[in-house]
């Protein structure tokens, strides 16, 4: 029994489950046409028992005026030979039988066969039917598919006879069968049909919500609060819905653009602090390498050790004032710039730092219209965190080139790569994976996404498989031929050559004359 209920309990639960996974057009027009189904069906199941009784009460009566009629006719002129033989006019019982499509029969009082209709009689045993009667005169009853009405007759010159009239059954039943497959064929088409008003009425009812949902949709796609929801023609719930949703947008919108004034204010804050911060530490650092040089003992190391973090809090302060301009949308005048320059100035700068790294350089052309500044940064960025990152001894490959209208910058190393779970994070911001020491501010490639996409530019970490490296890869538009036109007085007569060079610490780019 615990068992029973429980799986009932499990059906009930599985059954509302499906019911609920179904969209409610569908739950509106199935609920009405489960409705109207109970319905026809409790209308056709009492048509069916109406109709059952008065057919079968009308075939009862017109059976026992079928039999009053020959009663009527047969007795009295009904008569019994020497031979036990009955006297009845065959063709005249054979003609009423057809008509009436029954079987008639005679019995004496011992039960025995006087005289039968033809064809055949098809009753199995009108004899043993007769002797089962209750009261053997007369009465009716149903038996073998036959309604069997049975009376008494006189008969000459002395003495009764038995009639026995039956009717078959299945016509009757026949009418019913055809009765009760109408029922059905009416109760299923009109379930169906109300199942099909009820979608097509649940579809009519439901089109102002569709509106609504595809109206925020678009909103959501646009990210534009100020849209019009649309309003039904009614002044029903979906209307009050719309201008509820309304009124929400609104808020949100309001709540949204006071929420960017104070973060636009706390950009151009962090901005202009991070900006007047340089002018002090440009001058604390000044000071700083003075008493280095005047120094000496504890004292000079203490200076120096006060230098090494100016220069950090220097670094740090860059990089924010870098990111602040970004947020606050600041843009500084562009100008055509060579990646392969900037990659050579920012390897060369790196040299004291990559001592025991081993770098390679491939400085291929590529000219993009941007803040040099910016794009040092840039490139400095990945090439510190492929130095800071990776074990002595570790080999360190920079790219730069044109592709399809890009300018293409890949730097790559063979360390030990950057763990699955923090490749989704590597450019978010103060996200550091542990293997500097926890010493660096987390704002390295945050500041190589941020560069590279105020370029109109694009930055992946396109392969970091443990004990296989990383590898990074810079995209940016190449400029266009007036920018070229104008970057060609800027650099006069000097380029930068195409130029393979591997070192191991300082010098790694070189520039050369046309002369």
């Amino acid at each position: 029994m615990a068992s029973l209920d429980s799986f009932i309990r499990s059906a009930a639960r599985a059954t509302y489950s499906a019911y609920r996974s179904v969209s409610i057009r569908w739950r509106l027009a199935g609920g009405s046409a489960a409705l109207t189904l109970i319905i026809l069906a409790s209308f056709a199941g009492i048509v069916g028992v109406l109709t059952n009784r008065q057919v079968r009460t009308q075939f009862n009566d017109q059976e026992s005026s079928a039999v009053s009629q020959l009663v009527g006719e047969l007795d009295g002129h009904l008569r019994i030979g020497l031979d036990g033989s009955l006297d009845c006019n065959q063709t005249r019982l054979d003609d009423y039988a057809i008509a009436q499509g029954a079987e008639i029969r005679f019995f004496d009082s011992s039960g025995t066969t006087l005289q039968c209709s033809a064809p055949p009689a098809s009753l199995a045993d009108a004899t043993h039917m007769f002797r089962t009667l209750p009261d053997p005169s007369q009465g009716t009853f149903a038996r073998g598919g036959y309604r069997v009405v049975v009376r008494q007759l006189s008969a000459k010159p002395a003495g009764t006879v038995k009639l026995l009239y039956a009717l078959p059954l299945s016509d009757v039943d026949r009418t019913l069968a055809r009765v009760r497959v109408f029922l059905l064929l009416g109760v299923l088409g009109g379930a169906i049909l109300a199942l099909l008003a009820g979608l097509f009425v649940s579809a009519r009812a439901m089109s102002p919500i569709v509106e609504l949902t595809d109206a925020a949709r678009e909103i959501e796609r646009t990210r534009d609060a100020r849209q019009r929801l649309p309003h039904p023609e009614a002044d029903d719930e979906i209307a009050e819905l719309a201008r509820t949703l309304e009124g929400m947008l609104g808020a949100l919108d309001s709540a949204r653009a006071d929420t960017q004034a104070m973060l636009d204010r706390q950009r151009e804050f962090v901005a202009d602090a991070s900006h007047e911060l340089r002018t002090p530490l440009t001058s604390v650092l000044a000071n700083l390498e003075l008493l280095t040089e005047e120094l000496g003992g504890e004292q000079a190391d203490t200076a120096e050790a006060a230098l090494r973090s100016t220069r950090r809090m220097r670094r740090l302060v860059g990089d924010l004032l870098l990111l602040a301009r970004a947020d606050a949308r600041r843009t500084q005048p562009r100008r055509p710039t060579d990646l392969a320059e900037v990659l050579v100035e920012a390897a060369a700068e790196l040299g004291p730092m990559a001592e025991a790294h081993e770098i390679s350089l491939q400085a291929g052309p590529a000219v993009v219209r941007g803040v040099r500044d910016e794009l040092h940064r840039l490139v400095l960025n990945l090439l510190e965190n492929a130095v800071r990152h990776t074990p002595p001894g570790t080999r360190v490959c920079a790219r730069t080139a044109t592709r399809g209208g890009e300018a293409v910058l890949t730097v790559s190393d063979n360390g030990p790569g950057i763990s699955p779970d923090l490749s989704q994070r590597v450019f978010d911001r103060f996200v550091r994976g542990g293997r500097d020491g926890g010493k660096g501010s987390g704002l390295g490639l945050a500041i190589v996404r941020s560069v590279a996409q105020s370029h109109g530019g694009m930055v992946a970490l396109l392969t970091s498989q443990p004990a296989q490296g990383a590898r990074f890869e810079i995209r940016i538009p190449t400029a266009a031929a007036a920018d070229l036109a104008e970057a060609a007085p800027a650099h006069g007569a000097d380029e930068v050559e195409d130029q393979t060079s591997t070192t191991t610490g300082r010098t790694i780019g070189r520039r050369r004359s046309r002369s």
